[in-house]
Formats: structure tokens, C-alpha cells, sequence
């Protein structure tokens, strides 16, 4: 409690305050001044606050009210405050009533003009019933703030009935999160809101991180397309908190721009500093880098402006002078409001603009990714959590899971289409980029995977049809193999399909191949017909796995006869035909991964695209055998080194080998072990640490105990280390260990025989019972606890991965497919063909006729009703969501404890009704007695009547003499805390 003869002293009430309770003699100056005062961008509302109070406080109610200040009144608490709510519940406030409630509740107060101005005060302050609000402790469950705000809010509405009046209180609302109260009070229709009046409110609102309020201000007439410009989304970056996880990538970012914005300014005159900003401003510049660092080529171009033509070369920060006007209207609200909540881990605020914004399943992917990297870089284990705790992998699931049951074409689609408002990216592609492995083994896109395996032929051909085929390439243009076109077609009636902006097969999305006019020779179709076939069977993903399995089994073979068989002496001897095959093999296979490292993407930089491809472990296997090659074979080439060379060769023979397990990826129950051995050669890493620690503490504690001085090098090694290694298998030599079992032999301490080999050095027999001791614990560690903690984490790992073997390999199916559907269709050495061919296209500057399965770049129509349908679906997925959680237990529990409430409420009133009846029974009661005397008075026929007339009962007789009032034995919690 703040005394105000101190307060006034102030020159501004703090801003942490909400509440304040005054008392003493508060003057009409003062009273004006708290709301002339203004605190960030709305002034402070004044509430009074009635407790008890003598009748001198009348004079000051009078004149508060007169300047429109809201009084709220306290019932129960005796007093002046007891008197104004009597009257108001009565409704009636005539100067008798008001001078009988006076008299009963002051019986002190004898002075009749005092009393006289006293009722005219009350009947005038009873008059401007819109500024009194009466708050009963006991009867009410309402917190003291929301009894303040709709008090507030029930002043303002009877003075005016327009919006900008109506702002301060909403905005006090907003400050105090009561979205109850402005439902119920303030947009309850009563006032008509524009769009520009909640422009500042829904500001505060986003900042302060009022989920239920931004709801409000949108139903309510907000436009985010409207409201959100590029320099509100700047100004929301602006207001990140300085502990958050973003302001300090942030930071980062601004540091590195302005590190190299002072390497190209021109310094100034000595001792010249630049002054030095107490908070950094933040642009878009830096966001753009942040969401590049964890979406990378699916924010590409995010706030910047449509170039129309390259920016110059050699410009720093070309990309920051491409920024858009700060007046300019953003071009996708919902997704960037949902990036920005995101990225400060506001949950509810960002699922709230992710149910309102397009495309939902990539947006969900997109924060999917987002939440994963920024788990990883969070220090703090609870931000950590619930960031690993967001479901938004899981909304992307069960949209798509809605997609696919109502439209199976449809979904296909959406998994395909480029996407506007994620820089073109498929949602394959965003899948991809979050690890959502759940996502891929939904069954729809498992389906969309089989039909981009088999390519244009159906997805029941038979593996054994397949190989036929493959050794046979006759039998394509028979009825063995059979294509989903052709099938379709048939079933058609041999009719045109409809055009691309029909979604009702799949067809019209995914085969944009063109039909045969009318009227062309059997000839021509009769080629067409064969050369679309012989295209159609090997440029399918399958047939081209296939090729390249068998062609790599071929190059092993060769390999194998090369180093057994024909590996010649250097030239001019060698090398032979088989070798020089074997030569031209692998520079096809180079070629390969020059292209799949090199040429994929022409938007992307060079070091990008070498980034890319060195982060698949089967690339660096790739390069690490190419390497070995190369220097095998120059080796090889020179005298002096061809033992050398084919050394390496062998070494490398096995790693082109070990290559192998790549192609069982695509089993389903060899594919999850590969993921196992990987993840089991981790484990053995972190097992080796542990060992040989150990190893080495046991094997050069032994070798310093029986060979102290032994100067040979290499014999100290195998001693040292690799003969305890041995031990762990059993091979205990004991007759060099053991003084009692070491045979006698010629030895000698003269380190130059040792050196020389003469004669071995003698073992020292000294503390060799040590030696004993050390091997019997050092097996007992290895051998039982080591071995069986190794055991554990093995069991452990093939139990994770177990548990989740069918994720795991439709996981590892989408890349292996992804991988050989962007390969030639020639598998090495063939392969030099298609890189030909490849080439010249290029050159001429025609696309590649392989069909574009995996991104598909749809008309404006046919996209633009792809996307309403996947808001319809993803509204019928929430309905669902709010369906489920209202049938929930404890929603139930939650309407039984309401209506229970209610209940209470309703019996709580009938102690008024019994204080009505008791009334109204002491009034029946008075006119009864007033009408048996008027009866007796014409009885006897004169004026006048010996008995006085009865005296009306008061509210005071009528309750029990011990209660010396209403409420004078209650608490008053706000009060008394």
C-alpha cells in the first residue's frame, strides 16, 4: 500500500506496478492526475475504490464522479458502502428510504442538515448508476482484476460507444491476458472495431506473446495481409528477448556483417571511434542468414526483393541492398508470423499461425527442422525439451494421413509439387531436410516411392520378369512387361485423358508425356511404340539399380582377375588388356561421382555442392576407394615401387567391396542392418577408448617388469601392445611369462647381440609373481567386464533399431531410390554414353526427356485448387483434433465441475431470495396492521381513533439482535492481503 502523500512526490508510478490501493485525503487535483500520466502507449485508468467509508465521503464521491473517474464498491464491508449497494439492489432510492438506511446505519448522526445533504449526495451519485460497480467477496468468485477491468469497461461503454475509446482498457486486458473479459465486454458488439484501431493492440499482443488475443484481434477484422509489413516483421525481430536462443544467433550473424562492413569502410582520422550502438537493430538481413543456417535452400530468397536482374559481382552485401521496402506488405504473413514464433519457441502462438497458414504439411516440416537444430544448439535443457517435445512432425503426418484418405492422387501430388512459399521445395524435399523418418513410412508416400521405383511400369511386374527382361530386351515389347499407361489406357477405352487441371487421376499430375495425334501412319505409331517402350523399361529407377548391381558385380570380377591373375610387371611389360579395362572402368565410375558431386543442381555454388556430397558416408567411401586407385596404380607404374602399388590395390580391392552393402538397403530386412553396423561401429569406438586404456597401462607395466632394457623398437610394440591384445583371445604364452615354466635357453643382457639378433634378451624373474597378478586381473577386466559391456551395447543398439526397423528401411528405401532415380540410365562403363549424350543436350540447351517424378512445377489453376484442398483436409483434421479433445476425460471433468459451479451459484442466490421474502413478509405484515386500524378507526365513526397508528417495521428488527449488520462479520481477502 502506497501512501499518496509520499506518491506524490513521484514524478511517474513505477511501470512493474498493476494494482494500487490509496488512502487519505485524496483531492480532486490528484485524482485528475495518475490519468494525465502516460505509461508506454496508453494512459493509466483510475478506479476507486470503496470500503466501508463514513458519510463525509459522500462529498468526495460526488466530485469524483463528476469528472467521470469509476468508483467500485465493496458490499458487505458496512458503511456508506452497504448504503449505495441496498439501494441499488432495491432500485429505488426516494429521500425516506435514503434518510431510514442513514439513521440506522449512523445512529450517531443527529444534525438534520447534515443527513438532508447526505440523501441528496447519495441521490445524486445513485444517479450516474454507470460509474458504481458492486463487488460482493463471498458471493462472487471474480479476481480482484477482472472486477477492476469490467468495471473500467462498464464506464467507458456509457460515455461513448466508439472504438478509439475503448483502447486503453483493451489494451490493459491485453496486458493482463483477460481475453475472457474482452470477449464478454468489449467485443461483444456493442462497438464496431476497424482494422486500423488494433493495429497497436495486436502488435503488443504478438510481442508479449498473447496467443488468445492475436485469435481475437483476426476474428475480429485484423488482416495479417494488411498488417504485416516488412518493417512490423522487423520491429517483431527487434523485441526479442536478449536471453533467447535466436537474439544470440542473431548477434552472431550482425557481428559478422559488421566485421565486414569495417574491412571495406574507409577508416577515419586517429583516434576516431564509430559510436557504439547500446543494442544492435537487428535487419532482415540477419534473419534471412539464420533461417538459411537451418532451412538452407528452402528459404532461399526470403525478404528480399524479385531481382530482375543479377546483382553485379564483386558487391558486398548485395543480398542486404536487395532487401524489400519496409512499407512493402509481406508476401506470405501466416508462414513468416510462423517462422518468427517458432524461432523463439512460442508453441502455441506458432500452431495457432500454422493452422492458419497454406500449405500445412510443409510448414509443419519446415518447423519440424527448425526446432530440431535450434534442440541441438539450446544450452538450456528445458528450452531443449520442449523444443524436442513440438509435434510438428507428427501435424505433418496426420494432415498428409487426411490427404491420402479422402484423394490418393491428390496426395501424390501435394508430395511433388514445388511449393510457393517454401522457395520451390517439394515436401519430399522438406522431409528430407528434417529427418522426418516417420513421414516416410507413412504408407502414402511408401506408395508414391513404389510407383517412382517401377518407373512407367506397373508395380505388380514380377522381379523374375524383370531379369528376364533385362538379359532379353526383346520381350519389352511384348505383353511380359506391362506399363501403367498402357493399362490405363485400356481401361479408358483408349479416350484422351483431361487435361492437367484435373486432379482426378493421377495421370493428369505425373504423365505429362504427349499423346499421338490423330491421323499419323502405322509406321510412325509402330516406332513410337517401340522407341517409348525401349525408354520407358531403362530409365526406370529399378532397371537402372538393377543394371548397376550386375555391372558392379562384373567390375569385381574384373578386379579380382586383375590382381590374382594379370597384374603385370611395370611397363613396358604391363599392364595387360584386362587391366587397362579395369583402367577405363573406374574413370567411368569417377565421372559418375564427378557428376552426382558437380552437376545436380545449377543454382547451388560449387563448395555447396561439394558439401553435400561428401555428407553421404557412401560418397566418402567412393572417394576413399578412387584415391586408393589412383595411387595404387601410379605406384605400380614405377620399378621401385610396385610392390607398393599392388599393396594399395589389394587395400582398395576391399574397400570397392565392402561398397556392397549399399545395394541391401533396399531389402527390408537386410536394410535395417546396415544401419545397425553403423551405429554398432560407434559403439566399438567408444568400447575401444575404454580398452585401450587398459591395454596399454597392463602391456607396458609387463614389459617394464620381464624386458626392462630391451633396446629393439619393434619387439617393445609387439610386447607392449600387441601381445596383451592377444590375451583377450586366449593366446597366453605362459612359458614367456611364467618364471616356473620358462625353458632354459641362451640369453644375454648385452644389448648389441640383442640388437643384432645373436642371442635373445634374458627375462627379468624379479616381483614376478607381479606379473602373475597383473595378467589374472587384466583378463578378468577385459574378459568379463569389458567384452560383456561391449555385449550390452550391442543388444542395446539392435533393440532400437529393431523396434524400428520398418522406419529405418523406408527411410533408407526413399534415398536409395531418390539416388538411382537421378542416375543415367547406362550403369559403368556404359555409363560415358549417357554423360555424352548428357552434354550435347546441354549444349543444344534441351531438357532431359526423364519425366519429373519427384518435383513437378503445376499450373497456377490446378496448384492453386491443390492447395485449397489441402486446407480443407487439414480443417477437417482440426475439427477432428477439437472433436477428440472435447470428449476427453478431462474436458468432461472440467464441464461437471462448471456445471457443479453453476449449481453452487444458483444455491448461493437463495439466501438473497430468503432476505427478499423476509422483507417483503415485514411489509405484508405493516399493511395488514395499517388496514386493522384504519378499520377500527370507521368504526367508531370518528375522525380520530384512540390507538396511534402501528410503525412500519425496519430491515433492523427484523434480523437478530446479535447480527449487528449486513457483512460486519465477514473477511475481506483483497483487503486483508
Amino acid at each position: 500500500m502506497i501512501r499518496l502523500d509520499r506518491m506524490l512526490e513521484f514524478r511517474l508510478i513505477h511501470s512493474h506496478f498493476t494494482h494500487f490501493i490509496m488512502y487519505l485525503f485524496i483531492t480532486r487535483k490528484l485524482d485528475r492526475h495518475p490519468t494525465n500520466r502516460l505509461t508506454g502507449s496508453f494512459e493509466i485508468p483510475v478506479l476507486c475504490l470503496l470500503v466501508h467509508g463514513e458519510p463525509k465521503i459522500l462529498k468526495r464521491m460526488y466530485k469524483g464522479i463528476g469528472n467521470f473517474t469509476p468508483w467500485l464498491i465493496l458490499a458487505g464491508s458496512g458503511g456508506v458502502a452497504d448504503i449505495l449497494v441496498t439501494l441499488m439492489e432495491r432500485g429505488c432510492w426516494d429521500a425516506d428510504s435514503v434518510h431510514e438506511l442513514l439513521l440506522d446505519t449512523f445512529p450517531n448522526a443527529h444534525h438534520g442538515s447534515d443527513i438532508s445533504n447526505w440523501v441528496k449526495l447519495i441521490q445524486k451519485i445513485l444517479d450516474h448508476g454507470h460509474l458504481l460497480t458492486v463487488h460482493d467477496p463471498e458471493q462472487e468468485t471474480s479476481e480482484l482484476d477482472t472486477v477492476i477491468l469490467k468495471a473500467l469497461v462498464k464506464a467507458c461503454k456509457s460515455q461513448s460507444q466508439d472504438a478509439q475509446d475503448f483502447l486503453d482498457e483493451l489494451k490493459l486486458a491485453v496486458a493482463w491476458n483477460r481475453v475472457d473479459i474482452a470477449k464478454s465486454d468489449i467485443f461483444n458488439g456493442d462497438v464496431e472495431w476497424k482494422a486500423s484501431d488494433l493495429e497497436e493492440v495486436m502488435m503488443d499482443a504478438l510481442i508479449n506473446d498473447k496467443p488468445d488475443f492475436v485469435r481475437l484481434f483476426v476474428d475480429n477484422g485484423v488482416n495479417l495481409g494488411e498488417f504485416l509489413t516488412y518493417g512490423r516483421l522487423q520491429d517483431l525481430y527487434w523485441s526479442v528477448s536478449e536471453k533467447s536462443l535466436l537474439h544470440n544467433l542473431l548477434l552472431k550473424r550482425f557481428e559478422e556483417k559488421q566485421i565486414l562492413l569495417s574491412a571495406t569502410r574507409t577508416p577515419g582520422p586517429p583516434g576516431h571511434h564509430l559510436p557504439e550502438q547500446a543494442k544492435p537493430r537487428f535487419t532482415l538481413f540477419e534473419v534471412a542468414k539464420v533461417l538459411k543456417d537451418f532451412l538452407h535452400d528452402s528459404c532461399k530468397g526470403f525478404y528480399q526483393k524479385s531481382p530482375t536482374d543479377k546483382p553485379p559481382k564483386g558487391r558486398l552485401f548485395h543480398s542486404q541492398k536487395n532487401l524489400p521496402e519496409m512499407e512493402d506488405r509481406c508476401e506470405h504473413p501466416w508462414r513468416d508470423l510462423f517462422l518468427w514464433a517458432v524461432l523463439q519457441n512460442r508453441q502455441q502462438m506458432a500452431n495457432y499461425f500454422w493452422a492458419m497458414g497454406p500449405e500445412a504439411v510443409a510448414a509443419a516440416l519446415a518447423g519440424c527442422k527448425i526446432l530440431k537444430e535450434m534442440a541441438r544448439l539450446e544450452s538450456e535443457a528445458e528450452s531443449a525439451r520442449s523444443m524436442k517435445e513440438a509435434k510438428y512432425e507428427q501435424f505433418a503426418l496426420d494432415v498428409f494421413s487426411e490427404c491420402y484418405s479422402n484423394s490418393e492422387d491428390r496426395a501424390y501430388a501435394l508430395l511433388v509439387r514445388r511449393t510457393h512459399c517454401w522457395s520451390k521445395s517439394t515436401v519430399l524435399n522438406l522431409a528430407t531436410e528434417a529427418d522426418a523418418k516417420s513421414f516416410f513410412a507413412h504408407d502414402g508416400v511408401q506408395a508414391l516411392l513404389t510407383k517412382i521405383w517401377w518407373g512407367a511400369m506397373t508395380t505388380d511386374t514380377g522381379i523374375s520378369k524383370l531379369v528376364v527382361s533385362f538379359f532379353c530386351p526383346p520381350l519389352i515389347w511384348t505383353n511380359l512387361i506391362k506399363f501403367s499407361d498402357e493399362e490405363l489406357d485400356s481401361r479408358e477405352g483408349n479416350k484422351q485423358f483431361a487435361e492437367l487441371d484435373s486432379l482426378e487421376t493421377e495421370k493428369a499430375l505425373l504423365d505429362s508425356s504427349p499423346k499421338d495425334p490423330e491421323g499419323q501412319s502405322c509406321a510412325t505409331v509402330w516406332w513410337r511404340f517401340l522407341l517409348r517402350r525401349w525408354r520407358r523399361f531403362w530409365s526406370a529407377p529399378v532397371t537402372v539399380f538393377l543394371g548397376n548391381v550386375i555391372m558392379y558385380f562384373a567390375f569385381l570380377c574384373l578386379f579380382t582377375y586383375v590382381l590374382l591373375l594379370d597384374f603385370r610387371q611395370p611397363p613396358p611389360a604391363g599392364p595387360g588388356a584386362p587391366e587397362i579395362m579395369l583402367y577405363f572402368w573406374v574413370f567411368t565410375l569417377v565421372l559418375e561421382e564427378l557428376r552426382q558431386s558437380f552437376f545436380t543442381d545449377e543454382e547451388m555454388n560449387i563448395l555447396k555442392k561439394f558439401k553435400l556430397y561428401v555428407e553421404d558416408n557412401w560418397n566418402k567411401c567412393d572417394m576413399v576407394a578412387i584415391s586408393l586407385f589412383v595411387v595404387g596404380v601410379s605406384c605400380r607404374m614405377v620399378e621401385d615401387t610396385y610392390e607398393a602399388g599392388r599393396t594399395v590395390l589389394a587395400i582398395d580391392f576391399m574397400v570397392f567391396t565392402l561398397r556392397l552393402i549399399h545395394i541391401f538397403a533396399i531389402h527390408k530386412q537386410l536394410g535395417p542392418k546396415i544401419i545397425i553396423v553403423e551405429r554398432m561401429m560407434k559403439d566399438v569406438f567408444f568400447f575401444l577408448f575404454f580398452l585401450s586404456v587398459w591395454l596399454i597401462a597392463y602391456g607396458v607395466a609387463t614389459q617394464a617388469l620381464l624386458h626392462p632394457n630391451d633396446p629393439r623398437i619393434d619387439w617393445v610394440f609387439r610386447r607392449a601392445l600387441y601381445r596383451p591384445y592377444l590375451h583377450i583371445f586366449g593366446q597366453i604364452p605362459l612359458e614367456e611369462i611364467d618364471a616356473a615354466r620358462m625353458p632354459e635357453m641362451n640369453c644375454t643382457d648385452d644389448s648389441e647381440e640383442i640388437v643384432m639378433g645373436l642371442r635373445p634378451p634374458c627375462p627379468n624373474i624379479y616381483a614376478n609373481w607381479l606379473v602373475i597378478l597383473l595378467l589374472v586381473i587384466f583378463l578378468l577386466v577385459t574378459n568379463v567386464l569389458l567384452l560383456n559391456l561391449l555385449i550390452a551395447m550391442f543388444s542395446y543398439t539392435f533393440q532400437v533399431v529393431q523396434g524400428n526397423t520398418d522406419i529405418f528401411w523406408k527411410f533408407q528405401r526413399y534415398n536409395l531410390i531418390v539416388e538411382y532415380y537421378s542416375r543415367p540410365a547406362l550403369a559403368p562403363p556404359f555409363i560415358i554414353i549417357s554423360h555424352l549424350s548428357q552434354v550435347f543436350l546441354s549444349l543444344v540447351k534441351r531438357p532431359e526427356p526423364k519425366q519429373e517424378y519427384l518435383e513437378r512445377e503445376l499450373p497456377s489453376g490446378l496448384d492453386q485448387r491443390l492447395i485449397t484442398w489441402e486446407t480443407v483436409q487439414k480443417e477437417n483434421y482440426l475439427a477432428k483434433l477439437e472433436r477428440q479433445h472435447w470428449e476427453s476425460s478431462e474436458e468432461r471433468l472440467k464441464s461437471t465441475s462448471s456445471k457443479v459451479q453453476s449449481l453452487l451459484k444458483i444455491v448461493g442466490g437463495f439466501k438473497d431470495q430468503e432476505k427478499r421474502l423476509t422483507s417483503m413478509e415485514a411489509q405484508v405484515r405493516y399493511c395488514g396492521e395499517v388496514l386493522s386500524w384504519m378499520a377500527e378507526c370507521f368504526a367508531n365513526s370518528t375522525l380520530k381513533c384512540g390507538k396511534d397508528a402501528p410503525k412500519a417495521p425496519s430491515e433492523s428488527n427484523s434480523r437478530n439482535k446479535n447480527d449487528s449488520g449486513y457483512g460486519a462479520s465477514k473477511k475481506f481477502p483483497y483487503i486483508d492481503e
